[in-house]
């Protein structure tokens, strides 16, 4: 038991000298953060021999765990690191490297807080950059141009913009060559992401084929053991393809295996092991199924106050699901206090409030009037504006999913 352990702690130690980041899945968030602050004070010394590698090494750290909790001081962590290894550069080179790792963090604040001006503003970066030498950097540069291109894509909806953007992925991936394996999981899981999308759009056979095949292989590869947060991705995303599928084949046994998707992802992990990851996975279920209340308001509790996008997307499923259970057995007491809660947040928001947070109340607001109509029989007003005006911003700040809901509502109001 005890030579296990010396074992264990060995493992760990080699694995904190590679530059594969893959084996922080393996700890809970609040470690990655522990990680992170001694990397930072490690790099920070005058006595440092490698500060430049050491920086980029605690930017990383913070970005991983701004990933997991969302939380924005470990996101300007991570920029402080990066351009601090930037300042450190001796070549082209380690430029190059340091200004991709201030560039991810760029993209991250996207995923995290939308906003596309923030994608522009990487994808400047990447246009100053001097030529790459080494093919691995040219490979790197590729594989993150591809990426933020198939998020500028998938902003569009284009059809054509989608397509661009798949072929810029398959040809990052095989720049790669097998070579940097986390890389590859990340752009393979972007490409399934997008073709998913664009099959589901356009009802394509072969995208969605592209999609599975890029999912299976991600599963096959992130062992529980070793990989659970990736494996975890992969499968949400494979149970939002199948759930998308099984509502428009009206297919209950295609429904049920989506289900049980949800349910192996959410079993990966913990909430606390990565708190954004576990609240995603439940948004996603939220979508297609109605979940314990209890389950929404810890997703909701997980991810509000930062300005994140999911939070906005976890407000609106839980006062949905919500709005959904009062309206259903005519609780119109139920339905006003939700209301009075929401019209709170819009009167007096708090410091930290966003504008997809007023959007996600604007939502919310429509909902409670629609399902109040349907008991009173009194018509709503000015329905139609709030939903135009809460998809707009929403789109405008790039949270699509949130837009979509706000859209899908006008247009079909009775199912709110």
């Amino acid at each position: 038991m005890f030579e296990f352990g010396r074992d264990l702690r060995r493992l760990f130690e080699k694995a904190r000298d590679s530059d594969d980041l893959g084996w922080l899945e393996l700890i809970g968030v609040g470690l990655v953060e522990v990680e992170a602050r001694q990397q930072s004070v490690d790099a920070g010394r005058v006595s440092c021999a490698r500060p430049h590698d050491a920086s980029l090494r605690a930017s990383a750290l913070w970005r991983e765990h701004a990933r997991r909790s969302g939380v924005a001081n470990s996101l300007a962590k991570a920029e402080t690191a990066a351009r601090d290894a930037l300042r450190h550069a001796r070549n082209d080179d380690e430029i190059i490297r340091a200004t991709l790792e201030l560039a991810q963090g760029g993209m991250l604040a996207f995923d995290l807080c939308g906003d596309p001006a923030r994608l522009e503003a990487v994808l400047a970066l990447l246009a100053a950059l001097p030529g790459a030498r080494r093919s691995d950097t040219v490979a790197a540069v590729g594989a993150l141009y591809a990426r933020l291109r198939a998020r500028q894509a998938s902003l569009s909806g284009e059809a054509a913009a989608l397509q661009d953007a798949a072929v810029l992925l398959d040809g990052a991936l095989h720049g790669l060559k097998g070579q940097q394996r986390p890389l590859e999981d990340e752009l393979r899981l972007d490409r399934a992401a997008l073709m998913l999308e664009a099959g589901l759009a356009a009802r394509d056979p072969r995208m969605l084929d592209q999609a599975g095949a890029d999912l299976r292989a991600l599963v096959e590869v992130a062992s529980p053991e070793q990989r659970p947060l990736s494996r975890a991705r992969a499968l949400a995303l494979c149970a939002a393809g199948m759930a998308a599928l099984a509502a428009i084949a009206d297919d209950v046994v295609a429904r049920d295996q989506a289900y049980a998707l949800f349910d192996a992802a959410a079993d990966q992990f913990t909430p606390d092991h990565s708190p954004l990851d576990w609240a995603a996975i439940q948004v996603l279920r939220a979508e297609r199924e109605t979940l314990p209340l209890l389950v929404l308001v810890q997703a909701e509790a997980l991810t509000e106050g930062g300005g994140l996008v999911l939070g906005a997307l976890a407000h609106e499923r839980r006062v949905a699901q919500e709005a959904s259970r009062a309206a259903s057995v005519g609780d119109l007491g139920a339905l006003m206090e939700i209301e009075t809660a929401l019209r709170r947040r819009l009167i007096r928001p708090s410091l930290v409030s966003t504008p997809l947070d007023w959007a996600a109340d604007q939502i919310g607001m429509a909902r409670i009037a629609l399902a109040r109509a349907r008991w009173t029989g009194e018509s709503p007003r000015d329905l139609g504006l709030m939903l135009v005006e809460a998809a707009a911003t929403a789109r405008e700040y790039g949270a699509t999913t949130l837009a979509q809901r706000a859209e899908r509502l006008a247009r079909t109001p009775e199912t709110a």
